[in-house]
């Protein structure tokens, strides 16, 4: 069986897998610029029969590789960037630059797929079509993927896309997927409460902003619960609350920050439009008035039926029955693969890998300073996005 081939194939490289996650691991880089890490990836894959692309808006790239005969496309993704915290792991190969870290194993992504650049090109013979590796700068929340997208790296779209986000908390080894919306549209919220400040003694003389800033805060709770069903899961977080100067004066004004989550389009129109009435309603009660600016986030992830289902046949092909969870509800994080996904229907799956035999459900999660990587799951990520090429190029969507 060609997955099973695949996997030994990425076992026997696996030394070279681990060596370049662990470079880049030491090196993070932030955002849409991730020269360096690009220029590992490059001297890895440097003896490989692929044509690159860069584009002008970041230090995103596509590799192609061309199979021995002409067939549909597909692309795989990895992402490159990093996140500003400081790494507390211990690790020998911990992050050498303070206040950054790859805490979201955006460092193993790139791995994997170069892993899996490196035994599709040894089987390009047996290929038919051809298969894209983007490489990814700016995924947490700088929107690389859409600037990769416009800057025309993708064209012409290919036929099919796939992507791996490892879970440390979750079993070893285990892929994970849902069809529809697995991950949630992220959007940024910003409130400003004007008043009239003076003196904090003579609170009659003034519109404090404050007590109307806290009430919309407990209000935006309420109309979440009261007006979204719970069958489709809506979040709004107020993170951040900024007024005042100094204990004895009351603010002109305050500003509340925060996220909301939600799992459709019709949703997120609805979510908007509601804290702007609930927001400005409350202020006005308080004699206040409120601005309201959203700051868009990610859409919807949004899985493609077929692609899970070709996703679930190469897990079971890997790992049996026990290699597949099929996940019962949607996550409320967002990724920015959903902008590749909303032009070329795929999936995105996670990869379990903490270590075997621990207790999975308590480890630290991504974006935890203390995250940890079983480093022997990764053959077995390579293998995975490689055999979903493979398997797309062989059978399309049947």
């Amino acid at each position: 069986m060609l997955t099973s081939r695949l996997l030994d194939d990425a076992r026997a490289i696996e030394g070279r897998i681990t060596a370049l996650r662990r470079a880049i691991h030491a090196e993070p880089e932030l955002g849409l610029e991730t020269p360096a890490t690009l220029a590992k990836v490059r001297t890895e894959l440097a003896d490989l029969p692929l044509s690159w692309r860069e584009g002008a808006s970041a230090t995103g790239a596509v590799a192609v590789l061309q199979g021995a005969s002409p067939g549909p496309s597909v692309l795989l993704r990895g992402d490159m960037d990093a996140l500003p915290m400081q790494e507390e792991t211990g690790l020998p190969f911990a992050s050498t630059i303070p206040g950054r870290m790859h805490a979201c194993g955006h460092d193993t992504h790139t791995a994997m797929l170069a892993g899996a650049a490196r035994i599709l090109a040894g089987r390009r013979e047996e290929l038919a079509g051809e298969v894209h590796f983007m490489f990814q700068p700016g995924e947490e929340g700088f929107h690389g993927a859409r600037y990769m997208i416009e800057d025309g790296l993708l064209d012409p779209l290919p036929d099919a896309a796939f992507a791996l986000h490892i879970m440390p908390n979750s079993p070893h080894g285990v892929v994970a997927g849902k069809t529809g919306a697995m991950l949630a549209a992220a959007d940024m919220i910003e409130i400003t409460i004007n008043g009239r400040g003076g003196h904090a003694s003579m609170p009659h003389d003034c519109i404090d902003p404050v007590p109307a800033a806290a009430a919309i805060v407990t209000g935006l709770q309420a109309m979440v619960t009261r007006r979204f069903a719970a069958a489709e899961a809506t979040v709004v977080t107020i993170t951040r609350m900024d007024a005042g100067t100094a204990h004895n004066i009351i603010p002109n004004f305050a500003t509340l920050r925060g996220t909301m989550r939600t799992l459709s389009s019709e949703r997120r129109e609805a979510v908007r439009e509601a804290i702007v009435e609930v927001a400005g309603g409350i202020a006005a009660a308080h004699g206040c008035s409120a601005e309201v600016e959203f700051i868009d986030g990610f859409p919807v992830t949004l899985n493609d039926e077929r692609a899970i289902a070709l996703g679930r046949s190469v897990a079971h092909d890997m790992g049996g029955e026990a290699g597949w969870h099929q996940m019962a509800h949607s996550l409320m994080g967002a990724e920015d693969f959903s902008y590749v996904l909303e032009k070329v229907p795929g999936a995105m799956f996670f990869l379990g890998v903490a270590h075997e035999g621990e207790d999975w459900a308590h480890c630290c999660g991504i974006h935890s300073s203390h995250m940890m990587v079983d480093e022997s799951v990764l053959p077995k990520g390579t293998a995975f996005l490689a055999a979903c090429a493979t398997r797309f190029l062989e059978q399309g969507w049947g």
